[in-house]
Order: structure tokens, then C-alpha cells, then sequence
């Protein structure tokens, strides 16, 4: 029974080291993006302005795409990140990727592009996931799942 509740507690507690608080986003933000009504999805990097795909890096593939997902390269040409899926509300653009390497994470970024702008600036950014769609996504938020203690890009 000792060890039962030892193995239970150790559990429990380890779930505790993989996620973490999020810390870097401003209520404001945690607002607009939790109001799913705001926001709509897409699925394709050609929907999004190309400012915003920079963000993520050099090359983003489109969902369902080869590219490189782990650190054994068998294609330069191929990029090393995948778009799941992206979703826009107003001037707000929040983009869900994984990157392949070493380590196969899944990220969240989160940009805005004011009306009289053409450079997006970069409001939030963490790991976490696979998010199915946007309103896992915003479960995810709520309850912590996501990790934003460092820069990721």
C-alpha cells in the first residue's frame, strides 16, 4: 500500500514539472484569445499574411505535407516545421506549428498586426500540444498546459 500511494504521489507530482503557469501573457491578451467567437480557423500558410509565417521560421509546411519532423535530415529542401492549424480574429493571428529535430515539440504563436501596419509584432509564444483546434487550444490556456518560460523560436 506504501508503495501505491508513493507511485500515486510521484505521478501526480511529475505532471506538476510538465506544464507550467503561463506567466508572459497579459490578461488583456488572455481575454481576446480565450473569446473563441473571435477567432476562425485555417489551415493553410497561404491564409495567413507571409509576415506572420516568418515568425515561425524560414519555411513552414502546410498541413499533411512531408517535411524534416526529426533531426535525420533525408531532404534539405523539405522545411523543419509543419503548420497544424492558424486561426485569425481582428488584427490578432495565433499560429500552431510543430518543429521536427532532435525533440518533436508543437508550439503556439500568437502576433498582431495593427490596421496601419505590415510588421506583425509578436504578443505571446509557448510549447505545447498537439491542439486538435482552436478551442483545445483555449482549454489548454485555461487550465495551464502550455509552457511560455522561454523562447522557443
Amino acid at each position: 500500500m506504501k508503495h501505491l500511494l508513493l507511485c500515486l504521489l510521484c505521478v501526480v507530482a511529475s505532471q506538476n514539472f510538465c506544464y507550467a503557469e503561463v506567466t508572459k501573457l497579459s490578461a488583456n491578451d488572455r481575454k481576446i484569445l480565450q473569446d473563441s467567437s473571435r477567432f476562425h480557423e485555417v489551415h493553410s500558410t497561404a491564409d495567413l499574411p507571409p509576415a506572420i509565417v516568418a515568425l515561425c521560421g524560414d519555411k513552414v509546411a502546410e498541413p499533411g505535407q512531408n517535411w524534416n519532423a526529426t533531426d535525420v535530415v533525408t531532404d534539405r529542401t523539405l522545411p523543419a516545421k509543419r503548420l497544424i492549424w492558424a486561426a485569425i480574429g481582428g488584427d490578432y493571428y495565433v499560429v500552431h506549428y510543430e518543429r521536427g529535430g532532435i525533440a518533436h515539440t508543437y508550439h503556439v504563436l500568437v502576433a498582431k498586426i495593427a490596421k496601419d501596419e505590415t510588421k506583425p509584432k509578436i504578443i505571446w509564444q509557448a510549447m505545447g500540444g498537439p491542439f486538435k483546434d482552436y478551442s483545445a487550444f483555449v482549454q489548454a490556456l485555461r487550465s495551464g498546459k502550455l509552457d511560455d518560460r522561454l523562447d522557443w523560436r
